[in-house]
């Protein structure tokens, strides 16, 4: 792709009144996107959804002075671009007509191979929500290694999703809203760094772009359309998980959710969705398979991915992991402190370590759990 030619391709998306499915079709008719800007004002105006106002606008090329800069920004950042029409943009989403013209993509530049699973949730993602979310992707590691894990970068379930694919080397994907200038929110700077050894930061947004409130909900389509599958951990009854939901059920895709409690706030868009036959419950990652129809690419368990992560641990340390496994609801830290006859500060030091390590999680009412 040529700077000249990515220099149109970007134009075309800056158009004021001129969106995916009419720029593509506006391509169609003139038959390339240079052709869309050297074309005459009165041969663009008959075009069907153009008119003379948007016509004006296209001949008056004043957006490509703004497409010049970007790709100043593209070449100085090494960021890869994905056209609608070239052989390596994501074949699942060029099958949604509402897809980017272009996608801006930071890391991994393969987004075809592998069967990509979209997992999406609450911001305020309970400890079960955190549990379940770890869970599914250990036994995806372990079932399906060929598995790409999809999310968001926000708070709660999608920064959740990713660490834990990042823990056991998954690769993963983050669709953004905003431009590849910076990472929203902030805090997730380390992890979205971590990212881009194994897996890519994307977005249809040019640098510059805040992360305003529109741009994740137009974001959600991307996710949706760029997986084979979403799943929904938790979510209230309302938000951007459930409209990410919604989306893939208009492309025609599977989606999967976690039930909950009748009464637990954080379950009930996924109760919702599943009494309303737009996701099929599920409980594990054998269930995804069985749905989709995928057959396991080894032998493995999901113990065994978490087993991998208890290697380095001192014998103290296994005997705290074989107490908690004896106590799956979790167990307080006086009494795990008086079963190990050790004082509390020590098993208190050595439990925060092995939080740090992902291996215990600290429930309210100092309650330990060992996170499955």
């Amino acid at each position: 792709m040529t700077e000249d030619s990515l220099k149109y391709k970007i134009g075309i998306t800056l158009i004021k009144g001129i969106g995916n499915t009419l720029a593509k079709n506006l391509i169609a008719y003139v038959g390339s996107v240079e052709g869309v800007f050297k074309e005459k004002q009165k041969n663009l105006a008959k075009i069907p959804g153009i008119g003379e106002v948007l016509s004006t606008e296209i001949v008056s090329q004043q957006v490509l002075a703004r497409a010049e800069l970007e790709v100043e920004f593209i070449l100085k950042n090494k960021i890869q671009t994905l056209y609608y029409t070239d052989r390596n943009y994501p074949y699942r989403l060029k099958e949604c007509p509402d897809s980017p013209i272009i996608l801006y993509n930071k890391g991994c530049s393969d987004l075809n191979t592998g069967k990509f699973i979209g997992i999406v949730g609450t911001r305020n993602a309970t400890e079960i929500g955190k549990e379940n979310c770890k869970k599914l992707i250990y036994e995806l590691a372990a079932l399906l290694p060929n598995t790409i894990i999809v999310s968001g970068l926000a708070y709660g379930v999608d920064i959740c999703a990713h660490k834990a694919a990042l823990e056991v080397g998954l690769p993963t994907f983050a669709v953004i809203g905003h431009g590849l200038d910076r990472i929203y929110p902030a805090a997730h700077r380390p992890t979205a760094v971590k990212m881009l050894q194994n897996g890519a930061l994307i977005t249809e947004y040019l640098s510059g772009t805040n992360p305003d409130r529109q741009n994740f909900v137009q974001r959600n389509r991307i996710i949706a359309g760029l997986c084979d599958a979403t799943v929904v951990v938790e979510s209230a009854a309302r938000g951007g998980a459930l409209i990410t939901a919604e989306l893939a059920n208009d492309y025609n895709r599977d989606v999967f959710a976690f039930p909950g409690r009748v009464n637990d706030i954080w379950s009930a868009g996924c109760n919702a969705l599943i009494k309303n036959n737009k996701a099929s419950l599920i409980e594990s990652a054998d269930d995804i398979l069985r749905f989709m129809n995928w057959e396991k690419q080894n032998s493995g368990s999901a113990s065994n991915i978490q087993t991998s992560l208890f290697l380095d641990l001192s014998d103290e340390e296994q005997s705290i992991v074989s107490i908690l496994r004896q106590n799956t609801e979790g167990i307080q830290l006086n009494e795990l402190a008086i079963q190990l006859e050790k004082p509390v500060s020590k098993i208190s030091s050595m439990l925060l370590e092995m939080e740090f390590k992902g291996i215990v999680k600290c429930l309210p009412g100092n309650l330990y759990r060992i996170v499955k």
